[in-house]
């Protein structure tokens, strides 16, 4: 797993837009360079902050949304269309205003499907195992961005600490007794996550300080799963000023206006 590399910005409206930007540009680069890409998106309030600063952008056409795979770390168990979910902040944020195909928006299946949600985990690691190329090298696609929110107790997509989830060696499950509400979630594993290209943690907030500094230092991804939140080629901690404020300066940090 790559060592994580820290940018810090100013508040949490700057380093949503930064995030934005940053990604506009990863996806450009990389369509330029494979015709296509791949985004694993997140929810939570600086997550679909960023999804708007996207589709607020005089650049966001610079992407070829058509030849986008959209994904989720995670979902909240409920029907479709519900608040709650994040497939809905993401459509209102971003996806219902640029021109993605359809096919290519792979979501995560409510109860409104009949299915149970470990019913609604197997198939979507089926989806995931029918996306990966063999160059992949595994059950899951290797994901060009990997967005992750984090929580104050450092979890990261449903992976709450001390949950069965983390020692889970499959790619997706269903997780029950989220400390979160909803109570019941579907969720990428560890090693579907430690699969992506590029995963970049998101975090803003002063309630978030202690969780990053965890992230950062040796913890173990069972008590901290965001220790485990790692990319194979490069790995970011976004960062506003407040959820930075606890990093030891041994760390480093690269600092932003």
């Amino acid at each position: 797993m790559t060592t994580p590399h820290i940018v810090v910005h100013r508040d949490a409206g700057v380093l949503a837009e930064a995030v934005a930007a940053r990604i506009i540009t990863r996806l450009v680069d990389v369509q330029s360079a494979t015709g296509s890409a791949s985004i694993v998106l997140t929810g939570g309030t600086v997550g679909i902050a960023t999804l708007a600063a996207i589709a607020a952008s005089p650049a966001r056409d610079a992407v070829d949304w058509r030849r986008l795979d959209v994904w989720w770390g995670d979902e909240r168990f409920v029907p479709t269309g519900d608040k709650e979910r994040n497939e809905t902040g993401a459509r209102d944020a971003l996806l219902d205003h640029v021109d993605v195909d359809p096919e290519r928006v792979h979501v995560m299946r409510g109860p409104d499907s009949g299915m149970t949600a470990e019913e609604s985990a197997e198939a979507y690691a089926a989806e995931l195992r029918k996306a990966a190329r063999p160059e992949d090298h595994g059950p899951v696609p290797e994901f060009d961005v990997m967005l992750l929110g984090m929580g104050p107790d450092a979890h990261v997509a449903s992976l709450f600490p001390g949950l069965p989830a983390l020692y889970d060696t499959r790619t997706v499950v269903a997780v029950h007794g989220s400390p979160k509400p909803p109570p019941v979630r579907i969720s990428l594993t560890l090693p579907a996550i430690q699969a992506a290209r590029e995963v970049w943690v998101v975090a803003a907030g002063e309630e978030k300080a202690g969780a990053v500094r965890l992230a950062l230092s040796d913890s173990g991804p069972v008590q901290v799963p965001a220790a485990g939140a790692r990319g194979r080629g490069r790995t970011l901690f976004l960062l506003d000023r407040a959820a930075a404020a606890k990093i030891p300066p041994e760390l480093g940090r690269l600092a932003s206006p």
